[in-house]
């Protein structure tokens, strides 16, 4: 069940399940007793955080139901589910109308090949005009949504228009409608759409069994109403799935490599006789059992306490019990066959994407790539002693959640949280202090940047150091250069003679080494530089390593000074898609934050995708400013492109800012 939040997943699923006798009492977001939202964050906040599953059984059929999170901010609960099954129900609020999420999850739903029917609630709404929506939905999502049934003028109710004619709507027209359908279900059918050219009239049982062909050809995306909260609808949209959404024998068949990459391909079948292969989409936590991989299975037959192999022939896991998920309940069964979804506890080793079977061969399958998070915050933690916690307890919800990661950067030493927006990132810390008791402080990261040199200069240092005993003597001059962007550090030998003994020589790199990683401008790594030692002097008795090692480091500091010193940003590769009304708004924002637009392409139902380059530091933070312009109605993605040279007047600022934040840690440490 995928769609934008508030359109009422949740409440659908609901009613679902207490008219299919799964919940004695019909569940309510809203007072918190619904089956699916059954977290204590997704009470507070009355809406989904997490997919959920339940499973219910309707004219014959088994049904496994999905209650996806809506809200962009938890779109990767969404999208990493989407393995897990055969087709997906977009709904749509009558009252919203078509949002930003609703677009992202049809289109992420349609590029894994996966069916779709698209449900229109809440139309018992007021001041709704369902004629205009259905044709946006038509104009958005193409010719191929076609109503299933219409609501009657009352609204109280719906008309199948796949099975009638003709009656009485008060959307469209029911006769138009069924003709339609029935035209777009034989489009998938070359021998039914001959007799139908012919001038055959097609049975109905011939349709209902082509229907779902359709649907997995993509000629059809059937389209119906309700209003889920008072039953309207409900049970048709129950009849639509069990007697003509695709099952798992119906749908493309999915395929196992021999290799994580380019591996020889088979073709799996969902047929129970078989060797199993399941897949984990989902990895989850309960508070009694612990960590569960949610697992379908593709092919075969699951069995309790067997040996499996996991991903290639060399590693095997134990499967345990068998659970059947209902919401926050598990139930113990005896075996699962294909088609089925369940969890597996105890199974340490399984990660989202890992395949299990009982053959011997590697078995790999890729799963659906989830949105990059771009939003992200340094965290530290607020008693001290919780560092080595707070790495374990983030990588336990990064293994839950794919759009989730920690890590820890290297170049500015801080563990830097990212997800898909602020509301993602609190949600996760709010996981992380409920699960493990701990609580961090937030901040923007440090924008990683980078210093090099812009000319050529030479420089010079004497380490000239007496105590009493020995002393210490090193002198060095040195030229720098600057090199190819990316290039790195080079260290050149262009000395003659033994002006300095060549066993001085590692230590005067060092010397250079060290600034290098440390700055001599703003404190950031320094890069694309090459540095020749070309003369200096030595004491036989005086000089030592340490005195060649000051010497170079120094020698280094001074040729930085006179070669026009640079600071380097990230840039990054955007793009933007926004319906096309906020491209003007978008364009002039950007340029704003040193932007620069590279391309815009126009996309079916009114959107464009801008693509640019931005620097880093100024879009950091830009799913906010996004969110603002747009009305939610804006995604984006980026990724790093290249680093550039800082504008001068934004260097002297990152510069000042720099030296005073050095200034305090010395008075912080007298």
């Amino acid at each position: 069940m995928l769609g934008h939040g508030g359109a009422g997943k949740t409440t659908l699923c609901e009613a679902i399940l207490h008219a299919a006798k799964v919940t004695t009492r019909r569940g309510s977001v809203d007072d918190g007793t619904s089956t699916l939202d059954f977290t204590d964050i997704e009470k507070d906040r009355k809406h989904s955080v997490e997919p959920a599953i339940a499973t219910f059984d309707h004219d014959g059929k088994t049904v496994n139901l999905i209650d996806a999170p809506g809200y962009p901010d938890f779109v990767g609960g969404a999208m990493g589910t989407m393995d897990g099954a055969d087709a997906g129900m977009v709904v749509i609020s009558a009252t919203a109308g078509i949002e930003v999420n609703t677009r992202k999850l049809l289109k992420a739903a349609q590029q894994i090949s996966m069916p779709v029917g698209i449900v229109i609630n809440k139309i018992d709404g007021e001041n709704i005009d369902l004629d205009r929506l259905l044709n946006d939905i038509t104009e958005s999502f193409g010719a191929a949504c076609k109503p299933i049934n219409l609501p009657d003028s009352s609204r109280e109710s719906v008309i199948d228009c796949f099975k009638n004619d003709s009656g009485d709507a008060g959307v469209g027209d029911v006769g138009a409608a069924h003709t339609q359908l029935v035209e777009n279900i034989i489009e998938a059918d070359e021998e039914l759409m001959e007799a139908y050219l012919g001038g055959e009239e097609i049975p109905q049982a011939k349709l209902s069994s082509a229907f779902a062909n359709a649907m997995v050809e993509g000629t059809v995306i059937p389209v119906m109403f309700t209003a889920a909260k008072s039953d309207v609808g409900v049970a048709d949209v129950m009849d639509a799935i069990a007697n003509y959404f695709p099952s798992p024998a119906d749908v493309n068949a999915p395929q196992v490599s021999s290799a994580e990459a380019d591996g020889e391909q088979t073709a799996l079948s969902a047929d129970a006789d078989k060797p199993l292969v399941a897949q984990a989409f989902k990895i989850a936590t309960d508070p009694f059992v612990g960590k569960l991989a949610w697992v379908r299975i593709l092919q075969g037959t699951c069995m309790p306490d067997t040996v499996y192999h996991l991903r290639d022939d060399r590693k095997t896991a134990k499967v345990g019990h068998l659970f059947k998920i209902e919401g926050k309940d598990t139930h113990e069964i005896k075996q699962a066959v294909a088609g089925d979804i369940i969890a597996l506890a105890k199974v340490e080793d399984m990660q989202r994407g890992d395949v299990l079977h009982a053959d011997a061969a590697p078995m790999f399958r890729a799963i659906t790539a989830c949105p990059h998070p771009m939003y992200s915050l340094a965290v530290t933690p607020k008693s001290r002693g919780d560092e080595q916690k707070i790495s374990g307890s983030l990588s336990k919800l990064a293994e839950e959640d794919p759009t989730f990661v920690a890590t820890r950067d290297a170049q500015t030493s801080e563990t830097v949280i990212s997800g898909i927006g602020d509301l993602h990132l609190r949600i996760m810390l709010t996981k992380m202090k409920d699960r493990f008791d701990l609580e961090v402080d937030t901040k923007p990261p440090k924008i990683p940047y980078k210093e090099t040199v812009s000319a050529k200069a030479e420089g010079h240092h004497r380490h000239k150091k007496q105590t009493g005993g020995a002393g210490q003597f090193g002198e060095v001059y040195l030229r720098i250069e600057p090199l190819e962007r990316g290039t790195g550090f080079e260290f050149v030998n262009d000395l003659y003679g033994e002006s300095i003994p060549r066993q001085f020589l590692p230590a005067i790199e060092k010397g250079i080494v060290d600034v290098l990683a440390h700055g001599a401008i703003a404190g950031y790594p320094m890069q694309d530089v090459r540095v020749s030692v070309y003369d200096g002097k030595h004491h036989p008795v005086d000089s030592k390593e340490v005195a060649f090692k000051a010497a170079g480091k120094h020698a280094f500091i001074d040729a930085i000074q006179k070669a026009k010193p640079v600071l380097l940003e990230p840039l990054v590769d955007m793009e933007i898609t926004v319906p096309a009304s906020f491209m003007g708004d978008i364009a002039s924002d950007l340029s704003g934050r040193r932007g620069r637009i590279m391309g815009q392409d126009m996309l079916p139902g009114n959107m464009c995708v801008i693509k640019a380059q931005a620097p880093l530091s100024e879009v950091m933070q830009y799913n906010s400013q996004l969110r603002s312009v747009t009305g939610g109605q804006g995604s984006y993605s980026m990724e790093l492109s290249h680093y550039e040279p800082v504008p001068g007047n934004v260097q002297a600022q990152i510069v000042a800012a720099a030296r005073a934040a050095r200034e305090e840690e010395k008075e912080a440490h007298k």
